[in-house]
């Protein structure tokens, strides 16, 4: 194997997404399989039609718009103006909370005999996308009730993301009583989509959520739920795992050895005075993920990282070597950059195929 170096176990994303879209169907709930952490690599998204998933949501519309599957696509970040021809082109539906926004995509879906299908965003508290005055979502949905090439069918929330918000019953009943009054002026608004694999901690707690849709993709490929980061039930949290080679071993100090400034990215880091350590370098760093994972053999502690240098420590009595593989088990920040770096390689194994 070429190192560093990415494994998707298929099998295992196969059992988590029938594990997890079972908890939903129990509840009528539709599954957007969100496949954006990849890049919309065509092997996850064949997977996700297979097992049944019949939207796959994704945050660039290149990545959407050369899915050939027999699949309903979605948009998940907001539409830019000058992008609504791709947006009708590409994908069937997409989130929406600015009105000059959904009268670009009105004109591009006029303009090529399609209509479009938009989910009007709320902000509920996480401070990223949505309507922020509900009278705001109201007075859209009467004028967008007018036109004849954009069709409202769905309200939609976004937690955890940048604000943290931890979705709960009453936030997401507030929701569905918005879209009760929307579904009023606009009889199509029938879809309440409650927001990402935050929102699977009130499912696994055997409670009743009051959605029809959840996009979910952290959850397919890490096996937790986000607002907690706690596991879910019956699923695996190595579908993807990190190999990197080790090309250093050395004794060295835990202080840096003279007057210290900021470090290559603009940091001023604090050490503490643990003496001599064992200290393996390996072949990867800050170009390619973040340090949000950790390694599965627990004699090695992740140090810090520099562009292209991890560096951990090792206990005394490690028995590892330079060249030996280290492996990690990630999170959602180096998931994401580690599959998009072009000098990791992705090797997809039990694929069945």
């Amino acid at each position: 194997m070429k190192y560093p170096a990415l494994t998707i176990d298929c099998e295992k994303f196969r059992h988590n997404i029938r594990t997890i879209s079972a908890m939903c169907h129990k509840q009528g709930i539709e599954v957007v399989g969100v496949n954006k952490v990849s890049g919309g690599h065509p092997i996850l998204n064949r997977i996700f039609y297979e097992e049944g998933i019949k939207t796959i949501g994704d945050s660039r519309i290149e990545n959407l718009a050369r899915n050939p599957l027999p699949v309903r696509k979605m948009m998940l970040r907001l539409p830019m103006k000058s992008e609504a021809e791709a947006i009708v082109l590409g994908c069937d539906v997409s989130l929406n909370s600015e009105w000059d926004t959904i009268i670009a995509l009105e004109i591009a879906a006029k303009a090529h005999g399609k209509v479009h299908d938009i989910i009007l965003m709320v902000d509920m508290g996480d401070l990223r996308e949505g309507i922020h005055n509900i009278e705001q979502l109201y007075l859209l949905a009467e004028m967008i009730k007018h036109f004849r090439h954009i069709r409202l069918i769905g309200i939609g929330a976004n937690f955890s993301c940048f604000g943290g918000l931890i979705p709960t019953l009453s936030i997401l009943q507030k929701l569905q009583d918005m879209q009760v009054r929307v579904r009023q002026i606009v009889p199509e608004c029938t879809i309440v989509s409650g927001g990402n694999s935050s929102s699977l901690h009130l499912l696994q707690r055997g409670l009743t959520l009051p959605v029809n849709q959840l996009r979910l993709g952290e959850s397919f490929f890490l096996g937790v739920e986000t607002a907690y980061q706690n596991r879910l039930e019956n699923t695996f949290d190595d579908v993807v795992l990190l190999h990197t080679q080790i090309i250093e071993i050395k004794n060295k100090p835990s202080m840096p050895i003279g007057e210290t400034g900021f470090d290559a990215f603009g940091r001023k880091t604090n050490f503490e005075d643990k003496g001599m350590r064992r200290v393996a370098i390996s072949a990867i760093g800050l170009l390619d993920t973040d340090l949000n994972m950790i390694c599965t053999d627990p004699k090695v502690t992740i140090i810090g990282a520099s562009s292209d240098h991890l560096l951990c420590e090792l206990t005394p009595d490690s028995p590892l070597k330079v060249g030996d593989v280290l492996t990690f088990k990630l999170r959602y920040g180096s998931l994401l950059r580690l599959f998009f770096s072009p000098f990791v390689e992705k090797k997809f194994i039990n694929t069945g195929k």
